[in-house]
């Protein structure tokens, strides 16, 4: 090729990378002013409120699933005065552990209580529980209870059969003289229409993100309204009472179902206003984020509370939402990692070096970010810390392939490049699999894959021939679109990440697809 060629076919390569990683950074960019702008929101929820889930496991490290766990009177009273400003009474699910405390200690605070029982599928435990509830509710102040809720979801989680539960209803209902109720989803309500004369009223967990097929923040109270027609359309002249709903704020998206602070804001807002319109009684979940619900349903189960784990509000009450205030700490790497890309590039590539190393910077605090929403443990937060160190070795490595191939037409190293382009798709596919199969509770940790396939895919563009060969890369490449597609159908279309997932996949894929040359090393 001639001198002049030779440059413009540089100049050209260089204009598509650095035009490609702006669109990107461009991207990353918008995201970063989503997180930052105050999203406006009708109406606004009223000073006082009608009741909320109340469980004190709020600070890191406490758990109701450790079996000598114990919260103090001291942490109990100060919830419920941080309570008592807002709701008028509280429900709990248990009477261990410390929450027996609750009922005198609400009633200082001049609240009520919708005192739980714990019903599981140790019977004995079961029996303990009842004896305790009905001694904790003999001694209570007068009034202080309003009602007993005598198990949750038993029958959804299938720990006794509704038999059972009608046994445990009548004798806490003789032994107390108090109302009695049991609290489940819908379909359960109306597939045991027989605990009905049991209890006082029925109590109906609502939570449409959970639901088999959820629908968006914006859609879900016609969808709780729907539901709750149905039950009262089902048991007539029954009071209904919805005993749980909310909406999470960090976590998963399920189909349209986003998790976020804005949408929670936002539901809870519809949700009371449609409840104050139509006199609805109802309990909100929950008072305080739970960080040791994530062991149970993965990320999105820690994030449900009106108040964070410190006991402050996580968003406005009325006016605009912002859904992360402290994101303007992301431009601190995503300015070092602008002078680092910089310097990686060379005289070469140092525009674009600075536009890889912005968007990786850029992807690196997205990355700590959804790390501290879901790490709960050790083995999480290596899970975490490995898919970052997975993201700068990878990104280290892919621009300095950048550099020599802006500066010289080929690529340095190319069996390095294959590695990193090898070990990105073969971790791709595991994660499909996962997500495919088993994926109801687990996040999609796209931050540590985007910047990895973007180069990958400039990359091979660029070199004009796949970056991977074999069948063992093929098949990975095939696998990927396979998975990444039917992640997406698994969606009904409708989820912007498992969507952002595919084009991951996709762009990983490309590395291992096309046409062949003669003169490519085999390097997988």
């Amino acid at each position: 090729m001639s001198r002049p060629r030779a440059r413009f076919a540089q100049r050209h390569a260089q204009a598509i990378a650095c035009g490609v990683l702006t669109a990107a950074l461009l991207g990353g960019l918008l995201w970063l002013a989503a997180l930052l702008w105050p999203v406006a929101l009708p109406g606004s929820i009223p000073a006082r409120l009608q009741c909320v889930s109340y469980e004190p496991f709020r600070l890191p490290g406490e758990s109701p699933l450790r079996k000598h766990a114990h919260i103090s009177r001291a942490r109990i009273d100060h919830d419920l005065a941080v309570l008592a400003q807002h709701f008028d009474c509280v429900r709990t699910y248990s009477v261990s552990q410390g929450l027996d405390q609750v009922p005198a200690l609400a009633a200082r605070h001049g609240m009520q209580v919708l005192l739980g029982i714990w019903i599981g599928r140790d019977a004995r435990a079961n029996a303990r529980q009842i004896a305790h509830a009905i001694a904790v509710a003999r001694n209570a102040p007068a009034g202080s209870i309003r009602a007993i809720v005598v198990g949750n979801e038993v029958l959804l989680r299938g720990d006794q059969p509704a038999s059972v539960l009608l046994r445990d209803l009548h004798e806490v209902r003789a032994a107390t003289g108090l109302p009695v109720t049991y609290a489940d989803v819908p379909a359960f309500w109306l597939r045991h229409p027989e605990l009905a004369p049991a209890v006082n009223f029925i109590s109906v967990n609502m939570l449409p993100y959970w639901d088999n097929k959820p629908v968006s923040a914006r859609a879900a109270v016609t969808r709780v309204a729907r539901q709750l027609r149905r039950v009262q359309a089902a048991f007539p002249g029954k009071p209904v009472f919805i005993s749980e709903t909310g909406w999470p704020s960090a976590g998963r998206a399920r189909r349209d179902a986003v998790p976020s602070r804005v949408n929670e804001a936002l539901y809870l807002r519809d949700f009371i206003a449609w409840a104050q319109a139509h006199g609805q009684r109802y309990n909100l979940i929950e008072a305080f984020d739970q960080p040791w619900k994530r062991a149970l349903e993965g990320t999105v189960g820690g994030w449900w509370g009106i108040y964070d784990s410190r006991a402050h509000p996580k968003f406005a009450w009325s006016g605009p939402v912002t859904e992360d205030p402290r994101a303007w700490w992301a431009l601190l790497p995503l300015l070092l990692g602008a002078v680092i890309g910089a310097w990686r590039g060379g005289r070469a590539a140092r525009t674009c070096g600075a536009l890889a190393g912005a968007g990786t910077g850029l992807a690196l605090w997205a990355l700590w970010r959804m790390a501290q929403a879901a790490a709960l443990n050790v083995a999480q937060w290596t899970y975490w810390g490995a898919l970052g160190a997975g993201l700068l070795l990878g990104a280290w490595l892919l621009l300095g392939a950048l550099r020599t191939l802006l500066r010289s037409a080929r690529i340095a190293h190319p069996k390095r490049v294959a590695q990193v382009a090898f070990a990105a798709l073969f971790a791709v596919v595991y994660l499909d699999l996962l997500l495919v199969f088993d994926g109801r509770y687990r996040d999609w940790p796209l931050p540590a894959f985007i910047p990895i396939a973007l180069g990958v895919a400039l990359l091979r563009q660029l070199h004009g021939a796949p970056l991977l060969h074999g069948p063992r890369a093929r098949a990975l490449a095939l696998a990927a679109l396979l998975l990444g597609m039917v992640g997406v159908l698994q969606e009904a279309l409708l989820n912007p990440y498992a969507w952002c997932w595919l084009a991951a996949n996709a762009l990983l894929a490309r590395a291992a697809l096309g046409a062949v040359k003669s003169a490519a090393p085999d390097q997988a």
